[in-house]
């Protein structure tokens, strides 16, 4: 079924809850509802925009045009074997829900994720990540279709061209081709865990529990708290997450910072790249708990940006335009943000 709604206000329909209006908003429950619109697109204003949760989202302004929302959230197992199973997840599911869903019934690879807002969908579109895992370490495929024609497509793990936060679907010359409409994850049942990663061994140990017995559901217990304590809930504080990318800087640049920071936490990704956390720049810069007008850098996660109460877009984007200008002056190095401007 369709479901049509008209001059709508998105503010339930991302986490950042400005409240701005779209000409339209339309859901469906199948992927031959969603040909369907795509193939009579004279019958809704143009453009087409495809949302999740709206968890990497910051609109900029109104939306003249069509947001396309999936209702779709059934997990299918395609495929097992003694050791992995396959799970052709749609795009519309909850994203926590899916990993409680995994962690539940034993399957190994997701715990890592828990609690990371937003749909199945966009995380084969953002690539998402944490404390040690990324969606493309697990997806096979990642199934769409065409805007321009509603056609079906199917891309494997390695035609999306991941990388850290980044997919084929973000690529400048592909964004707003494709919708994603399912996601093909591979899982383990054997035991296959993660916690090298920030402060996981430290607070399970706090728990009395040992790294090398915990249970997935305590992994992923663990994981909820270490983001709850983090992270503020977007129904309460709106924001979106991590609002800049971490900067991944050649191994010159990080020893001239780290020769004058030698306590700066570090990830190593290659030989000749290393990973800073913008977080901890943006917090040397002096912005962690600061202001301008309603929008704010969170009191406890310098990485994200916060609505006060009543901010404005533009309120949100000159916080972010001083946060990145401040960290280049200081460090040399450019963030950027996470969040799509729309």
């Amino acid at each position: 079924m369709i479901h049509i709604y008209e001059s709508i206000s998105l503010l339930p329909y991302h986490t950042f809850h400005i409240d701005v209006l779209a000409d339209m908003l339309v859901e469906y429950d199948t992927i031959e509802d969603l040909q369907e619109i795509l193939r009579n697109p004279n019958q809704y204003p143009a453009p087409f925009l495809h949302v999740g949760s709206g968890s990497n989202l910051l609109f900029t302004q109104d939306f003249h045009g069509t947001i396309l929302h999936s209702k779709m959230q059934h997990i299918h197992v395609e495929n097992e074997t003694e050791n992995t199973i396959d799970l052709l997840v749609d795009s519309g599911l909850d994203w926590d829900v899916f990993v409680a869903y995994t962690v539940n019934k034993g399957w190994y690879g997701l715990e890592n994720l828990s609690y990371i807002p937003g749909e199945v969908g966009a995380s084969a579109v953002q690539n998402i990540g944490a404390y040690g895992v990324e969606a493309c370490q697990l997806i096979q495929e990642v199934h769409a279709l065409e805007i321009a024609t509603g056609d079906e497509c199917l891309f494997s793990v390695e035609e999306c061209q991941y990388g850290y936060r980044q997919s084929l679907f973000k690529q400048s010359d592909m964004r707003g081709k494709y919708i994603v409409t399912r996601v093909l994850y591979r899982l383990s049942k054997e035991r296959i865990v993660h916690l090298e990663y920030g402060s996981i061994q430290a607070h399970l140990s706090a728990l009395g529990v040992d790294g090398v017995t915990a249970s997935l559901q305590q992994i992923r217990d663990v994981i909820i708290d270490i983001r709850k304590d983090k992270l503020p809930d977007p129904d309460i504080l709106g924001n979106a997450g991590s609002f800049f990318m971490n900067p991944v800087v050649s191994e010159e640049t990080f020893q001239r910072i780290y020769s004058d920071y030698p306590t700066m936490p570090f990830y190593r990704i290659s030989d000749d790249e290393v990973k800073i956390p913008a977080g901890w720049m943006i917090d040397q810069c002096g912005w962690k708990g600061r202001s301008l007008g309603h929008a704010g850098v969170h009191k406890d996660q310098a990485l994200v940006l916060v609505n006060l109460g009543c901010a404005t877009s533009a309120e949100i984007v000159n916080l972010a335009e001083e946060v990145r200008a401040a960290v280049f002056k200081r460090f040399g190095i450019s963030i950027y943000p996470e969040v799509l401007y729309i």
